[in-house]
């Protein structure tokens, strides 16, 4: 009996080491592969939502007048239109930068562009839109193009520094580019492509708020996969000299509903999905070196499915929960820019049905 006692905390031990030895190994590679998951998740717990926006309603139809259109907004027609300035920074998207420059053309001033010799992690990358200008001539007498040396990151340094470092250089070719007061300024990515008649209306009236965001339907690979209308960080402002300067963050609380299109992860071919994962200010989102297998890529792009492997960047589990796993295939082809539904033969790849991409 005393025998059969004195086993007892030697098994409960052994079980327990075993329990031990099992579980905090599995933790560890659990954390290891998919803690950033794991944080995304959990997002609910240790982060608060941002200040939300007052959205302003959006009205457009075809054929109403412009003094019509500014009235039903509130907002009083010009006698004439303002200028208005693109400022872009450039990396390869000379696709998406095609698409952008012909919705935008007929009612922009000056093309305001940079781009660098090197990416915001400080990858060298050859001056593609220099490279390539010539596909661009429809707009040459609007382009104000600027090349910027690169952005050398110290150890350890965020990616964003040089991302800011370029964001500097892009306020310096604006002013030089012959903007002045009341001038309208579009501040956004070059996949962020605001609608012409959003555009066209924002120059026509008087009494628009100076600074306001413009909310863009969001699509992932192609506007097959609608994401959503979370996007904000187009901008359009009043210049104001001394006082406006380049950003891509939130400036104000107004944002103008469904005024344009994001396509982030747009590329026709896949080596420009692997250069963008290696480049851009997320680099640490590529955990793993097999994220950038072509394969793999291409295969997440027909399913839309995420090519990091994250959740999804909420703060409620709900919403969480709602938005896990691919993103449903969306049909419909219609209200998105002109020359796109133009040209749909050369971007098929951009159009539902069309997510095959070239290999280089």
């Amino acid at each position: 009996m005393t025998g059969t006692v004195r086993c007892i905390p030697t098994v409960i031990e052994l079980k327990a080491l075993l329990v031990l030895f099992v579980m905090v190994p599995t933790c560890g590679l659990g954390i290891y592969f998919h803690g950033q998951k794991l944080s995304y998740f959990f997002r609910p717990l240790w982060d608060t939502p941002p200040k939300p926006f007052h959205h302003i309603s959006h009205y457009y139809a075809e054929n109403v007048s412009m003094e019509q259109l500014c009235g039903i907004h509130g907002w009083r027609i010009r006698e004439t239109p303002r200028r208005v300035f693109d400022s872009i920074l450039f990396s390869t998207e000379l696709d998406l930068l095609t698409i952008r420059w012909h919705e935008l053309d007929p009612f922009v001033t000056k093309f305001v562009i940079l781009e660098s010799n090197t990416t915001f992690t400080g990858l060298p990358k050859p001056l593609n839109f220099a490279m390539n200008r010539q596909q661009f001539e429809f707009a040459e007498p609007k382009v104000k193009y600027g090349a910027a040396g690169g952005w050398p990151l110290s150890a350890g340094e965020s990616p964003f520094v040089g991302e800011a470092h370029q964001r500097v250089l892009l306020d310096r070719l604006l002013r030089d580019s012959g903007i002045w007061e009341d001038d309208l300024v579009i501040m956004s990515d070059v996949d962020e492509i605001p609608s012409g008649h959003t555009i066209n209306l924002l120059r026509w009236c008087d009494n628009i708020p100076p600074i306001i965001h413009l909310q863009l339907r969001y699509y992932l690979y192609s506007f097959e996969f609608l994401v959503g209308y979370e996007s904000w960080r187009a901008q359009v402002h009043l210049y104001r000299p001394g006082k406006t300067h380049y950003a891509h963050y939130r400036q104000t609380d107004e944002l103008f509903a469904d005024a344009g299109w994001h396509c982030s992860f747009c590329f026709r071919h896949i080596n420009d999905f692997i250069f963008k994962m290696k480049a851009y200010s997320h680099v640490d989102r590529v955990r793993f070196s097999y994220y950038l297998d072509a394969l793999r890529i291409q295969k997440k792009i027909c399913n839309g499915a995420d090519l990091f492997d994250m959740w999804p960047e909420e703060y409620s589990f709900q919403k969480i929960i709602a938005k896990m796993g691919s993103i449903p295939p969306f049909s419909s082809a219609v209200h998105l820019p002109s020359y796109l539904i133009k040209h749909a033969d050369k971007y098929k790849f951009l159009l539902p049905g069309g997510c095959l991409r070239e290999p280089a």
